[in-house]
């Protein structure tokens, strides 16, 4: 063994096992901002900064204020590679930084539901899904943020079922969202299978229903776009994003050296994984 590999393990060695699982969440959805790192790590934020702090120092994750709001974590090659991971290695763009925010939120709302660990629910997001594909998904071939199993034998009504989840923020013509729930809808195949079976006549769809979470001025459009679909409509479920999804906005006051606010203004935004009035999935099949 080199030098370099026997620093690796030693540093590998050194993670507890909720730093592993909060180090894979962080992978798995590219980069999380610190409030909602203190959510995954079940921790107050000020213990999330000091633990992101000791990745940071160990090379596991980077971190940096570049966007409104708290600082981002994401994790490095030598992070990746400690987490068995074999994605790409970077820092999140700023053109993708609130839907980010807005799928990590879906996600910690998603796992706080009592009957998602009851059920044994799973999520894979975009980032897995793309890997699987060698990230050769061109512009045809639209992937959903994210997908929830439900295993065969769960004691839920809508057990061995596959949901893709949408994460939606800005309106998109009615013409192309619909275009993307019958995609979403007539898929067969796993992604990343061979083209030939990613829609086969005949075969059962993969996914029992497409869940959008979507925020006020997305919803309307949402909803024209299902009403096209005609009877696939039954399969398309429109929820609100949860509290806490939108990155907040940037304020005229704010010094360029970018300080961070008051602790009151932190303090009025709403949890990150606190559920709204409406919860982010149906607790069982559309009425």
């Amino acid at each position: 063994m080199n030098a370099s590999a026997a620093d690796d393990a030693a540093a590998a060695s050194s993670l507890t096992q909720r730093d592993i699982a909060a180090l894979v969440f962080v992978a798995e959805m590219y980069a999380v901002q610190l409030d909602q790192l203190a959510v995954v790590l079940g921790v107050s934020e000020a213990r999330a900064r000091a633990v992101a702090l000791g990745w940071r120092r160990a090379g596991h994750a980077g971190s940096a204020r570049i966007g409104p709001g708290r600082p981002w974590v994401w994790l490095t090659r030598a992070g990746l590679a400690a987490c068995g991971l074999r994605y790409t290695a970077s820092s999140p763009a700023l053109s993708r930084l609130a839907h980010l925010r807005a799928v990590v939120a879906v996600r910690l709302a998603l796992e706080a539901v009592p009957g998602y660990a009851a059920a044994g629910g799973y999520w894979r997001g975009e980032r897995r899904l793309r890997a699987r594909t060698g990230n050769r998904a061109g512009l045809r071939e639209h992937i959903p943020d994210a997908e929830v199993h439900w295993p065969d034998g769960a004691p839920v009504a809508f057990a061995g079922e596959c949901w893709a989840i949408e994460a939606e923020l800005t309106r998109k013509t009615v013409a192309r969202t619909a275009a993307i729930m019958r995609e979403i809808l007539t898929r067969t195949g796993d992604y990343g299978c061979p083209a030939a079976r990613a829609r086969v006549p005949g075969e059962p769809p993969r996914h029992a229903r497409v869940v959008y979470l979507c925020s006020p001025a997305a919803r309307g459009t949402v909803a024209r776009a299902r009403a096209v679909l005609g009877p696939a409509a039954a399969r398309v479920e429109i929820r609100a994003l949860p509290a806490g999804a939108e990155l907040p906005r940037p304020e005229a006051s704010q010094p360029r050296s970018g300080r961070p606010r008051s602790d009151r203004a932190r303090s009025d935004r709403p949890h990150p994984g606190r559920l709204g009035a409406d919860r982010p999935v149906p607790a069982g099949p559309a009425p």
